[in-house]
Order: structure tokens, then sequence, then C-alpha cells
């Protein structure tokens, strides 16, 4: 690989240039900014992923997860976060999608509340993708993105546009690309560098702020570096502490035990918290994949109606509202069946009960995956929420235990469960591989989430030998026999827009490899990078 001309920074290297047209990104004071960043904070991050590890071992030994009994005493004080800020007091309807340019300006222009440009689920992070993402947002910010189509149709924002909120990868990953130090950049750094850097005082010029979404914290203290790195930021470009607003998604299982405590550590940069469904069932597979009581039945059974689930999303809501801040719900993964019109009237049936159960729940706002859901959506909060929100439906009824939260859902675990699981899981990846992060998959969008569930539940059924409604146990043999069968069938079913075509042989044996190897791996984005340009 052609190592780039050094920049004017000591310590600091890139392993590949700046795309062409990103120049600008990659400055030296942009740069030096990442490289202060990292020197500040590496070092803590790398304890935290050592007490993630630590509590993986405490969970394999079987101490289960609880309420903290150090923090007991705020958790029954009464505080609040800091005031709402006046662009961020209505959030009925959020959608997200990768930052490619089509898409930001789409999102911009949906009608949503909020648009969260996403580096980290939706994002297949190729140094290509991360860099010109970074100046697509910066376009985006300055009034200057523009695209035209093959089809020469030209897209640019409207005068009125979603807020932009910002989702950096989370704090295990690497930005191999950037080094510091000969080490790579924590990639949750880089990310959140580049952007605040480059766009965070134009957006205080515009009267908005630097937004930002948190992705997969396991804990307050990882919250806790999170403002110690929102305070050093803000002081190094000279904007007042407290101008940055975050919302955190409780999207892992131990996060869940943490909310008041994730608030309180980002009290004064705080924009509330976002149910996180998908990751949060691949994270209670993941920690618990060593119980045989902890076995999760099909995907398509795991719904938000399950206990564990319902009493995960009024914790969500009863916590930010007790604090003063909004609860947001999860993702509509539907998109438009536009060739039959029963199978979308009936995806946006679903859509509708889904949004309607959560606005009922007490949410502020909710998350789609397409434009087209926007108003669909947006339908459902307006007629049920009367204001901008409903933080003050306290939901005093609410009593969560570590038991409910840790209550394992039950159901059949299927034939038709392991083939989807193969082929979201193959499909997703081989898309993933070919720089493509979010995936239209049997008219659902399918990101990096819903395939660490793919391959963690055949982990797990594997591992307990989970036997299958029709009575046949999962195993390994069962398991590379029904993937050789799915793959036959994968080159007639994939169209371009998936894309990844090339990518399937590499995708199938990564798949493979993760889903029958005797140890978990924790993250498939975490393997996969390594053939990521």
């Amino acid at each position: 690989m052609a190592q780039a001309a050094p920049p004017a920074v000591p310590g600091v290297e890139l392993t590949r240039p700046a795309p062409a047209g990103c120049e600008a990104i990659l400055t030296p004071p942009a740069l030096r900014f990442i490289a202060d960043l990292a020197r500040r904070f590496e070092s803590t991050r790398q304890e935290l992923l050592a007490r993630r590890a630590a509590r993986l071992k405490e969970l394999e030994e079987g101490r289960l997860p609880d309420f903290l009994p150090e923090t007991r005493a705020l958790r029954e004080r009464d505080w609040t976060v800091a005031p709402i800020p006046g662009d961020l007091l209505e959030r009925k309807v959020e959608i997200t999608g990768p930052v490619d340019r089509k898409m930001v300006i789409n999102a911009l222009n949906s009608g949503a509340s909020v648009f969260m440009a996403d580096f980290e689920d939706a994002h297949s992070p190729t140094w290509e993708n991360t860099i010109s993402g970074h100046q697509n947002l910066v376009d985006a910010v300055h009034g200057t993105i523009a695209f035209t189509g093959p089809d020469n149709r030209r897209y640019a924002p409207n005068p009125r546009t979603a807020v932009l909120m910002v989702r950096p990868r989370g704090w295990h990953l690497i930005e191999k690309h950037v080094l510091v130090d000969g080490r790579p950049v924590s990639a949750s750094l880089c990310d959140f560098g580049l952007c605040f850097f480059h766009i965070a005082s134009k957006l205080v010029e515009r009267g908005t702020g630097p937004y930002w979404y948190l992705p997969k914290l396991e804990s307050h203290l990882e919250a806790r570096l999170w403002n110690e790195v929102f305070n050093f930021a803000q002081d190094a470009l000279g904007l007042a502490r407290g101008t940055i607003r975050a919302t955190v998604l409780i999207e892992t299982i131990l996060a869940a035990f943490e909310t008041d405590e994730i608030l309180y550590e980002l009290r004064d940069h705080s924009a509330g918290l976002n149910c996180g469904r998908w990751d949060y069932i691949f994270s209670f597979i993941k920690k618990f994949r060593s119980r045989p009581d902890c076995v999760l039945p099909d995907r398509g059974r795991v719904t938000m109606d399950q206990p564990f689930l319902r009493a995960y999303a009024e914790l969500v809501i009863k916590t930010c509202h007790r604090r003063g801040i909004h609860a947001l719900g999860g993702m509509a993964a539907q998109i438009p069946i536009k060739h039959d019109p029963a199978a979308n009237a009936a995806a946006l049936e679903k859509v509708r009960q889904d949004k309607l159960r959560e606005v009922r729940q007490g949410h502020d706002g909710t998350w789609v995956a397409h434009p087209a859901l926007v108003p669909v959506a947006r339908e459902i909060f307006d007629a049920h929420v009367a204001g901008a929100h409903q933080i003050s439906v306290r939901r005093e009824d609410v009593r969560v235990s570590a038991r409910d939260l840790l209550a394992v859902p039950r159901g059949e675990i299927t034939e038709a469960g392991l083939v989807t699981n193969i082929e979201v899981g193959i499909r997703y990846l081989a898309a993933w591989l070919g720089g493509q992060g979010c995936v239209p998959i049997h008219n659902l969008m399918e990101d990096a989430a819903t395939a660490e569930i793919s391959r963690a539940q055949i982990w797990q059924w594997l591992r307990h030998g989970a036997r299958l409604s029709d009575g046949r146990t999962v195993t390994e043999q069962l398991v590379r026999d029904t993937l050789a069968r799915v793959i036959e069938t994968l080159p007639e079913r994939v169209g371009p827009d998936v894309g990844g075509g090339d990518k399937f042989p590499l995708a199938a044996r990564i798949f493979e490899q993760m889903a029958t190897a005797s140890d978990f791996p924790e993250f498939l984005t975490l393997v996969a990078y390594e053939y990521l340009d």
C-alpha cells in the first residue's frame, strides 16, 4: 500500500492520501487536533476496553449484572440535565443513514425533525467512504452540497432541513489509516475530531450546534470519557462548555443498568437516550453467550412486546423524563415495496403499530430508515403528542428490576430462522466489504447490528446444541450444509442495488468462521475491517 506524503504534524502519519476533492479535511490543523485528542484520551480508552473484558469475565463466571450499589444515592436524588436547546425541543421523527452525498441531501430534505448522519452501523468504513463522508457534512453545513445522479437529476438541500446529528464509530474501533505516534487512532476520536473541528463553529453560527449520537456504551465511565472529550474539544476551539449535546444509544444490556448514571455523567451535554433495539438484542446474546438458559429464539420472534425489551424501553422513558430530557424509540427498518401494493400496505401497518406502541409508552420520538416512513411516523406522534414532546409523562408506574431486564424471551428456533440469519449475514457482509453499509434485504434495511444478531444467534444455537422446531439439533454440519445451500441461491437473488457481488466468497468464509468459531469474536466489523481498503 502506497504511503501518502507525511503531513506537517509531528507524530502523525497517514497510510493513504485524502480522496480526491477531500484534501481540506486532512489539513495539518485538523490532524493536530486529532493527535491532541489521541494523546490525551487513548490511555483511558484502553483502560475502559480492558474493563469491558473484565466485566465479561465476571459474566462468564456467573455474576449477573445489577444496578450499581455505589450509585444508588445518585439514582434516588432529584436532578435534571441541562435545558434542551430550542432546535432539539421537537424530535418526533428522526431519520438515520450513511454519509454518502445523495443520502445526506435526501435525509436533510425528508421532513424528519433530525437526521443522524451515521459513521457507525450504517457505514462501511473504507477510507474513501469515511473521508468523503466528512467532506459531505462540511458541504452540507456550509450550504454548498449538491449531487447530480446518473439520470442528470440534481439534488440539493431545501431551505428548511432536518437538524443534523452525527454518530461516530464506537470506542472499540480504530481508524487504521491515521497513526498517531505509530499507533492507529481511535475511530471514535477520529470521527468526532474531524467533524467537530470542521463544522462545530459553523453550526453555532447558524443557530444550531454540534450534536451527537454516542453508540455502544457499556458503562457510565465510558460516558464520562465522552464528557471529558467534549470539554477538551470545546475549550480547544473556544466554544462554551455545554455547546455540544449528545444522545446516548442504550444498545447494550450493561448500559441499561446505568441509564441514570450515563445521563448524569453527560448532564451538561445530554440530549437524552435512545432505544437501539437491534444492537441491544445482539448485546444480550453476546454477554450471556455461555449460558444455556439464555438462548434466544428466531430473530423475528424477539419483538418489542417481549418482556425484557418492554422493560428496557420503559426504564429508558422513565429515567429520561425524570431527568427532563427526551427518550427516543427504536428503528423502523421497513422500506417501501413498490412492486406489491398489498405487501407495502402491510409493511406500513407494521410501522404504524410499532410507532403507536412507542408513543403510548411515552417515547418523545422515533427512528425510521427511509424517507417514505417519515410521514407515517409523524402522523402517529403528532396525533398523540400535543406539544413538542411528552417529557411530562413521568411513567411513575414503572418499576423495573434486574430480573425484568434479564427475562429471556421464549419461542421457536426454526430452519427458516437459520436460513434467514445466514442469508442476511452473508449478503450484508458482502455489501459491507464492497463499501456499502446500509443494505435493503427482503424489504428491510439491514445494517451491522442486524448482521451481528444473525451470526451471534447461529453461534449461540450451535454452542448450546439448540433444537429446531422440527426436532433436529443445530450442529456444525447442519450450519455448513445450510450455508452452502443458501450461497447457491444468492447470485440470482442479489441485484446491483445491493452490491458486493464479487465479495461473496470472502463474506461467506468470514461469516462461517465467525459463526462456528470455538471462541466468540466480539464484533463482526472488527474482524471484517482487516479486509477493507
